[in-house]
């Protein structure tokens, strides 16, 4: 083993973030600064460089890396694209609006942990929970294959998505150690963000296989076999890691009522559609949400000696608008996604392997447009950017909302998928730009995983809103087109609200700045990783430029 090096980094030293074209873009967009402690005594940090490591061992590593992420995608849009075909062989045979958890399950835990374990991954170490993420997809994957009621089946995908919501920014994290900053870097990191709609495509295309060739439990058997051998593998090529903020501290207050305000709430709305909003225990549960949501707020400004989101945050200019643009768009693609697969699979008898193949356009584009929005941050203010996103899924759900029942998939299927693949990463990549420059320094990585988070929030909340109009209309004598349609135009409508806050609110000019301003106080640094997607700490990058 070679001598590993460690460099001290102390309150004096200053962070610079030079903008360095399109892919460095995309390094910062998959990496956001953590929040700093307020209390912190310690007068520096020492980041462990393991240079010990061969370059055939490293290089073992991040393709491993990559492919965990490309399999916690796989997990989860199996059920997206085959979700109706497993309802129906779990005794659930019913609309989209009713059939809502299996799109919504793994989104809805997966948003949930990714908040919180990037922080995590930096006391006990990111390897640990990325390790950890891999165990508990691939377990409950295994479980998932002996699910034989619906009920058990989507509470288990709820379970395989914390799974991934641990994963992701540990993986990142992972990355951004094992690569020295650089063009290689910002390859990895691209190639990191293609990784989901790669990931998706391949999920349905597996999902369509063995829902046609074999029994569907041998799809969740292949998936667990195949993270196994994949984290397996990667246990036995990480090396040694000591944790970067092993002496840190977590609001666990803060997460506990954050966390299970956000997850009771999002539950009410897609458990309402199924049972109706009638049930009590639906009003119970909205409101011990919001009670929860309020002591949050409560908490964190009054309490919390290192509050998990310090509220100063919201006074920031455009940042609270910008949360909402960021929600109401992610809501409408949940939406337009899920009613896409529904009109296609219910209304015109297609396969899941046949939608599959229809998905192939969405992933190419999604994969191109990371790169083409990355490319115009440094010449196009960065709230056009995320209109043009917002616009893409406004006339993607208008080509949706529009179709004949039965048409030609070339004449507005088409279309509406590749002009929808645009609006992800387009407003991904824009808001990450636009939350980091609208707070400062201390405030970089809440604002990084809050944007990581409301997209795949937004993603399940909004299949439960538009799941309760569908259903809502059908039981009042509504056709089942028609509660599509009615489902599909409420996701224009909230992208149409969301494109009025972004050009009335949201204010960002071009990206051209080359450190931070002299008001974000240089601070210690905390290396502690919050994440998306990809949302995920990108301090380890910055200090390791300061070296270079």
């Amino acid at each position: 083993m070679g001598h590993s090096q460690a460099q001290t980094f102390t309150e004096s030293e200053t962070v610079d973030r030079p903008v360095e074209g399109a892919l460095s873009v995309i390094e910062r967009v998959a990496t956001a600064p953590a929040p700093e402690p307020l209390h912190h005594t310690t007068e520096s940090f020492e980041i462990e460089a393991p240079t010990h490591l061969s370059n055939r061992r490293r290089m073992i590593i991040i393709f491993l890396i990559i492919l965990c992420n490309l399999t916690q995608f796989i997990s989860m849009f199996t059920t997206v694209a085959g979700g109706f075909k497993f309802s129906s062989e779990l005794g659930r045979d019913v609309g989209p609006g009713q059939a809502n958890w299996m799109a919504a399950a793994y989104s809805l835990t997966q948003s949930a942990f990714v908040l919180i374990s990037g922080r995590l991954g930096a006391m006990f170490g990111h390897h640990r929970l990325l390790l950890l993420g891999g165990a508990i997809l691939v377990v409950f994957s295994l479980v998932n294959a002996f699910c034989t009621t619906y009920s058990s089946f989507v509470a288990v995908r709820g379970l395989t998505g914390v799974g991934g919501g641990i994963l992701m920014p540990n993986a990142v994290a992972t990355l951004m150690i094992m690569v020295p900053p650089g063009k290689a870097r910002n390859v990895t990191l691209a190639t990191f963000a293609a990784s989901p709609p790669v990931g998706a495509l391949i999920g349905a295309l597996l999902a369509g296989v063995f829902l046609e060739k074999a029994k569907w439990k041998w799809l969740f058997i292949f998936i667990a076999l195949f993270g196994l051998l994949v984290f397996s593998a990667l246990f036995l090529v990480l090396p040694h890691e000591v944790p970067v903020d092993r002496e840190g501290k977590i609001d666990y207050v803060g997460i506990f009522l954050g966390l299970s305000g956000l997850l009771l709430f999002n539950f009410a709305w897609n458990q309402a559609p199924s049972v109706g909003w009638g049930r009590p225990y639906i009003i119970a549960i909205v409101i011990l949400s919001v009670v929860f949501l309020a002591a949050f707020f409560i908490w964190e400004k009054s309490f919390a000696q290192e509050p998990i989101m310090p509220l100063t945050i919201f006074a920031a200019p455009t940042f609270t608008a910008l949360l909402f643009v960021v929600l109401l768009t992610y809501m409408s693609v949940g939406i337009s996604l899920w009613y896409m697969v529904a009109w296609q699979q219910l209304l015109r008898n297609w396969t899941v392997l046949q939608l599959a193949i229809g998905w192939i356009p969405f992933s190419i584009g999604a994969s191109m447009a990371v790169g083409l929005a990355a490319w115009l941050i440094p010449r196009m203010e960065a709230q056009y950017i995320m209109a043009i996103g917002v616009v893409t899924s406004f006339l993607s759900l208008l080509l949706l909302a529009t179709m004949p029942e039965q048409q030609s998939y070339w004449a507005q299927t088409f279309p509406a998928v590749f002009i929808g693949s645009i609006c992800p990463d387009f407003v991904y990549v824009a808001a990450q730009i636009i939350a980091s420059n609208s707070v400062g320094k201390r405030e970089q990585g809440v604002a990084g995983s809050l944007i990581g988070t409301l997209n795949l929030y937004g993603n399940s909340l909004g299949l439960g809103i538009a799941g309760t109009l569908e259903v809502q209309l059908v039981k009042n004598g509504a056709s089942e087109v028609t509660g599509f349609r009615a489902a599909l135009y409420f996701g224009a409508a909230l992208t149409v609200v969301a494109l009025a806050l972004d050009l009335a609110f949201v204010r960002m000019p071009k990206d051209d700045r080359q450190g931070w301003k002299s008001s974000d106080s240089p601070d210690i640094l905390d290396s502690s990783i919050q994440a998306r997607t990809t949302a995920v700490d990108g301090q380890r990058d910055q200090v390791s430029k300061n070296q270079v």
